[in-house]
């Protein structure tokens, strides 16, 4: 593997759509490898613009726009971090010779609810939770009684969580429909998700390049509306759970191809596993591995973009904590506590120009036995204070 300087004639280039706390730690590592990296998102000053080499601010769903940026900069490798982007420009990018990771089609079924569980379910025969896809209330109403109560509603199209819900009985289902429709994202249609009682979920954070596929140790998560709060490595798993696991992640990244990192989440109950969602980049859950790994997921993201050898070493137990703000500001401003810094932890702030009420701005890292860390990276991020 040949290796380049940045902003030279003849740089590796790596573009980024999106640019949030992901795609930051994703430059950092290409950053490393000398790796030239053009940060893009929709507003200034993202993350990842903080770090990489060039930026820009267009509308991710533009076409026009993003094929511009791309056809201006040459890169060899362009990395969708985000859902909410054109997959028509990728397309297009694809058939004029660009390198798209993991490819453009892969990202078509992944940002796409509907898409990706029809793949995994219909043409794949891998074991989900029943569903139905709808447009309309009367639908939805129609779509619960197939399915039962309590069920999972939330837009085919979204990210982060954003506009799913938990419909418990048919009076809930008027404001689960409201809560998705009010999703950013395309809520044109939705989908109705049978509730598994589940005994837990993971992240089975797979890598593949055209040599090989490595898995990381699972990772457990609980997550609120949808969005993570907490993530732990390793989730303790029967060795045939786990074997189930890596079965179905390395069917549904074989059908996907292509190089890099994809964070394939599923339930467990019992010895049976469910699959449930796949995205094709680096994972909220996976920012754990920054303190487990010799490679975290974003090193690894990063070698298997670049073609390099993709295994690691891991260290040991870990959790991470997700810090939400409080309030709105335009001036984040944090007032932290000096024992957070302790030897054994760790604080990511991620540098988003503004805050608003329950985004994501840090995450607070601990090395130890789960139950003692979870402990104390709850207590780190209670000590946080906004002012």
């Amino acid at each position: 593997m040949i290796l380049t300087t940045p902003l030279k004639s003849n740089s590796i280039k790596i573009l980024l759509l999106g640019s949030g706390e992901l795609g930051k730690e994703v430059a950092i590592e290409a950053n490393r490898l000398g790796v030239e990296v053009i940060a893009v998102d929709r507003y200034p000053n993202a993350p990842a613009h903080l770090v990489a080499n060039k930026s820009y601010v267009c509308d991710m769903k533009n076409k026009a726009e993003v094929l511009e940026i791309i056809r201006r900069e040459k890169p060899d490798y362009i990395l969708p971090e985000i859902e909410a982007i054109s997959i028509e420009a990728l397309f297009e990018a694809e058939k004029e010779g660009f390198f798209v990771i993991p490819n453009a089609e892969a990202v078509n079924k992944t940002m796409n609810r509907k898409n990706i569980r029809e793949f995994a379910a219909e043409e794949l025969g891998l074991k989900t939770s029943a569903y139905r896809f709808i447009k309309t209330f009367d639908e939805l109403v129609e779509a619960s009684k197939t399915i039962g109560f309590p069920c999972v509603i939330k837009p085919v199209m979204s990210s982060s969580g954003h506009g799913q819900s938990i419909a418990k009985d048919a009076k809930d289902l008027k404001s689960s429909w409201e809560i998705a429709k009010e999703a950013r994202g395309d809520a044109s249609e939705l989908i109705v998700e049978e509730f598994i009682k589940f005994d837990y979920e993971i992240t089975l954070l797979t890598v593949r390049n055209e040599r090989e596929t490595v898995f990381c140790e699972p990772v457990g998560h609980i997550q609120k509306d949808g969005d993570y709060i907490f993530s732990w490595q390793p989730m303790q798993m029967s060795k045939l759970t786990k074997s189930r696991a890596k079965e179905i992640a390395k069917k549904v990244t074989d059908g996907l191809g292509g190089r890099g990192i994809f964070g394939v989440e599923m339930f467990i109950k019992g010895d049976e596993v469910y699959f449930s969602e796949v995205s094709p980049r680096p994972h909220d859950t996976g920012m754990v591995t920054m303190i487990t790994q010799s490679q975290s997921e974003f090193a690894l993201h990063v070698r298997a973009v670049l073609g390099l050898p993709i295994d690691f070493t891991t260290y040991g137990s870990g959790v991470s904590a997700a810090y939400k703000a409080k309030n709105e500001s335009v001036v984040p401003t944090f007032e932290i506590d000096d024992e957070i810094f302790s030897k054994n932890s760790f604080l990511r702030v991620f540098g988003k120009p503004e805050s608003h009420i329950g985004r994501r701005m840090a995450v607070a890292l601990v090395f130890g036995e789960i139950e003692e860390s979870l402990e104390q990276a709850k207590e780190m991020i209670s000590k946080i204070k906004e002012i």
